[in-house]
């Protein structure tokens, strides 16, 4: 048998550093303080951040009809946007960074972040092997729940989705390793206060929309360590909650039941793991249109950060058709931002239009070519239906 001690020695450094890496953000996590009060500041800023692809021109849309319904308070000072550039798969390609340093330094100086999507190189594309923008900002920004809410009511579906979004199989995703040639190595991480603060958040949110039931989802059968640690600190949160009933399922199972016509309405909240939440509420965005009709929320506790749950799609950009981008996924993500800094009635109204425009009258359809509605059309035809609101 081959001499494995020097690989060994090697994968044994590296693994303590990452254990100590995720032991100190332990330690940070307990040090936390309260969630930012929106009402309370002064002024409210707004980091616009475009990334690459269609990201510049849907998320410049989403910013016009923010401003406009936001007319008012931006005219008092109570609202200020900051345009953030950088965030190119061009220039973190030159830095070497998921995010460059001037434009993190950027992102830390708002308090909410309106944000494109970005492209994350892989493996084999003849690109550098940086970190997903998205991960690094959660992770930087300690944006720990990632809340998408599905809604499509002549099926009875109402669901709200936490994903917990800074532990799992995405904690550590560039710092996995080839210990040798033939075996690699990649991480899931899980700590009993990341699991603790996405369930109060998600059992929190129930209890406050009056919401009766709570799915965990895991695959605790088979990765009993992490995933098992998962669902015992959610059922822990679960005792504070006597009125909200808990049930469990797996990851599997649940992909499944989705589209079970009957069982899907029972479905109210589900709370998951990273890498789970990630493909269920993909899955889930289909029923309301595709993952381009869906927008999510990134919460912590002093920044926020919200975003389509689509890719950047450069393709279309490298066949001239930018333009036909559709913004609703920014949209959708706007109402949430409203809601987030304490502008319920706002949302609600955007809500509203979003739906009058994309499910009732539908008098412009965005197909992402020639033919159909621009962006900006599109942006009009909402700023037009606020007004009748």
């Amino acid at each position: 048998m081959k001499n494995y001690e020097k690989n060994l020695d090697e994968a044994c450094a590296k693994f303590r550093k990452i254990l100590e890496e995720q032991l100190t953000r332990v330690e940070d996590m307990k040090a936390q303080g309260d969630f930012t009060d929106y009402e309370s500041l002064e002024t409210i800023k707004i980091g616009v951040c475009g990334g690459d692809g269609i990201g510049p021109t849907i998320t410049a849309e989403a910013e016009r009809v923010l401003r406009f319904i936001l007319d008012d308070l931006v005219k008092s000072g109570k609202i200020t946007f900051v345009t953030i550039d950088g965030l190119t798969l061009e220039n973190r390609i030159a830095a070497l960074k998921a995010i460059p340093d001037d434009v993190m330094a950027a992102l830390k100086a708002c308090d909410i972040i309106l944000k494109g999507p970005t492209t994350t190189p892989q493996k084999g594309s003849g690109m550098p092997n940086i970190e997903s923008a998205n991960v690094a900002m959660r992770k930087a920004l300690d944006l720990f729940a990632n809340i998408r809410p599905v809604k499509v009511p002549e099926e009875g579906i109402n669901w709200t989705i936490f994903r917990e979004n800074t532990e799992g199989g995405y904690a550590v995703g560039s710092s996995g390793f080839n210990v040798t040639e033939d075996l690699a190595v990649d991480f899931t991480v899980t700590t009993k206060q990341g699991s603790d603060r996405i369930a109060r958040l998600a059992y929190d949110y129930a209890r406050k929309n009056g919401l009766d039931r709570v799915s965990l989802v895991t695959k605790a059968n088979v990765i009993k360590t992490t995933d098992g640690n998962f669902l015992e600190d959610c059922h822990k949160v679960a005792e504070l909650y006597p009125e909200i009933t808990t049930d469990e399922w797996y990851a599997d199972i649940m992909t499944a039941k989705l589209i079970d016509k009957k069982r899907r309405r029972d479905f109210k909240v589900l709370l998951l793991p990273n890498l789970y939440g990630d493909i269920i509420s993909d899955e889930a965005a289909e029923f309301q249109g595709g993952v381009g009709t869906a927008g999510c929320a990134n919460i912590g506790k002093k920044y926020a950060m919200f975003e389509a749950i689509h890719g950047s799609a450069p393709r279309m950009v490298n066949e001239g058709r930018a333009q036909y981008a559709d913004p609703c996924s920014m949209l959708r993500a706007c109402v949430m931002l409203l809601s987030h800094i304490g502008y319920q009635d706002r949302a609600d109204k955007l809500e509203r239009a979003l739906d009058i425009c994309s499910f009732e009258e539908k008098k412009l359809v965005i197909t992402g070519r020639p033919g159909g509605a621009t962006c900006a059309e599109f942006g009009d035809y909402v700023m037009e239906t606020l007004k009748s609101l």
